[in-house]
């Protein structure tokens, strides 16, 4: 497995593998870690689903840019009715989320771009609600790793857990031993984040991206069946950390920075 450096400024944070496994003692400092908000729209029909898109390119995704936050956007694997849309900024760190928040409302030019939008939809809406998730990157994978050009599929997996400890273990087993793991196999990280506040607690949510499902099948495959999982998998200090798994399969949608 290649070794992988997070660096920022002076600050290195290393991804080491030592015998297959990452460091135990690799920490990324709060201020390294970047955090996620990942948005759940629901959607009446594609007409209110394309009007949100035009709103995140015109509007809001330009000054989220200039404010150092890059946006994901993405659409379910196969056609949906009615359809759901999501979408993930990646704020530096917690800091840098409160200070962004505040700057979009006091920019101009953001204001005015949206002034249509928000002006037609206070009145007749665009979708039914969302759903919002707030997650802080966990120590071993502080970032976001961008994926290829090559992606067309991505897996979301949202683990939640009986209680709080059973969750800290679980993300123990990622930044310690499982994390590598897939590195190994082909499960291509993107982000991998402890949630601290959402619609499902406890819990933690990953995002794995592949070429296709093909792609993705195999590689699975491969974890399950290596000896290194048969091994982890059976550690009593990981047993009972995950008690039910969501998977959601995605596709970028062509505005996408991620």
């Amino acid at each position: 497995m290649k070794r992988r450096n997070f660096l920022k400024g002076s600050a290195v944070l290393a991804g080491a593998t030592v015998s297959g496994q990452l460091a135990a003692n690799v920490v990324a400092p709060p201020s390294e870690k970047e955090i996620y908000e990942w948005r759940v729209y629901y959607f009446k029909n594609s007409g209110q689903h394309n009007k949100v898109g035009r709103f995140y390119q015109e509007a809001l995704m330009p000054v989220l840019n200039e404010n150092g936050v890059k946006v994901g956007a993405f659409g379910e694997y196969g056609k949906t009715d009615p359809p759901t849309g999501y979408y993930l900024m990646v704020y530096p760190s917690m800091t840098e989320y409160f200070r962004v928040k505040k700057a979009v409302w006091k920019n101009e030019t953001f204001l005015k771009q949206a002034k249509e939008y928000f002006d037609e939809t206070a009145e007749y809406g665009t979708y039914s609600r969302f759903e919002t998730y707030l997650m802080e990157a966990f120590d071993a994978i502080p970032q976001l790793r961008q994926p290829d050009q090559a992606r067309g599929l991505f897996e979301l997996r949202t683990y939640e857990s009986n209680n709080e400890e059973a969750g800290q273990r679980k993300i123990k087993m990622f930044n310690q031993e499982e994390l590598a793991l897939f590195d190994q196999v082909g499960l291509h990280a993107t982000f991998f984040g402890e949630i601290l506040a959402g619609p499902q607690m406890p819990a933690l949510m990953y995002m794995l991206w592949f070429e296709n499902m093909k792609e993705r099948d195999a590689n699975w495959k491969k974890f399950v069946g290596s000896p290194e999982w048969k091994v982890m998998s059976q550690k009593a200090e990981y047993v009972h950390t995950v008690s039910v798994v969501n998977k959601k399969f995605l596709i970028p949608l062509e505005y996408s920075q991620i």
